[in-house]
């Protein structure tokens, strides 16, 4: 089982944590994670591009020319795909990029992402971390202590004040263990855990 230190918000180790070998100790699977990934950009693409056919770009009622006699190529209307200012052929209409991935492959992703914050020695686990009220500068000196940038922050539960202390800091997100998905996991460089979080993960996941 892969044994973490637990540390308090100054940056000072109280205790070891032994955490769930099936989920932070699972072989680390690239095509499996990249397979999610792309999933989940795929679902956040608008998908709202739109161009007119020849159907709904306006006028084009009367055949521009008689069909014999005139010397020029028979026409049936000035807003066919051939005429500038006409339809266009085969373009982009709304569509959802959406795809579905099996669960259990979801599910191995998540394990192979975790695992790898562990393996690359990214993963902090703190005892507790409270603010009474909003303060950007106090999470800051907390990340600061504990020597991490870019970081994500998961907590158990989502806690209003913490939200709005790390909203505004580049580079840092926070959610609870129950949101915590692969592309958050993989965008950021360190992973914030507190030990409520570590329990939901492994209770939620396992």
């Amino acid at each position: 089982m892969p044994t973490v230190a637990v540390l308090n918000t100054a940056g000072q180790q109280v205790s070891e944590l032994q955490l769930s070998d099936k989920i932070f100790g699972a072989p680390v699977r690239l095509d499996l994670m990249h397979q999610v990934v792309l999933q989940y950009l795929a679902a956040r693409r608008a998908g709202t591009h739109k161009v007119k056919n020849r159907a709904a770009v306006s006028g084009g009622g009367r055949k521009p020319w008689r069909q014999k006699g005139t010397g020029r190529a028979r026409q049936g209307s000035i807003r066919a795909p051939q005429w500038k200012g006409g339809g266009v052929v085969f373009g982009p209409t709304p569509r959802s990029y959406a795809f579905s991935v099996p669960k259990k492959v979801r599910r191995l992703a998540l394990y192979s992402a975790l695992s790898s914050k562990v393996a690359e020695g990214k993963i902090i686990v703190l005892d507790d971390l409270q603010l009474n009220q909003p303060k950007t500068k106090e999470m800051v000196s907390v990340l600061k202590n504990l020597n991490v940038g870019k970081a994500l922050i998961v907590d158990g539960e989502k806690k209003e004040p913490l939200y709005r202390s790390s909203r505004n800091i580049p580079g840092v997100k926070y959610m609870d263990a129950a949101g915590i998905n692969v592309y958050e996991l993989l965008r950021h460089d360190h992973l914030v855990l507190t030990k409520d979080a570590v329990a939901k993960v492994e209770e939620v996941f396992a």
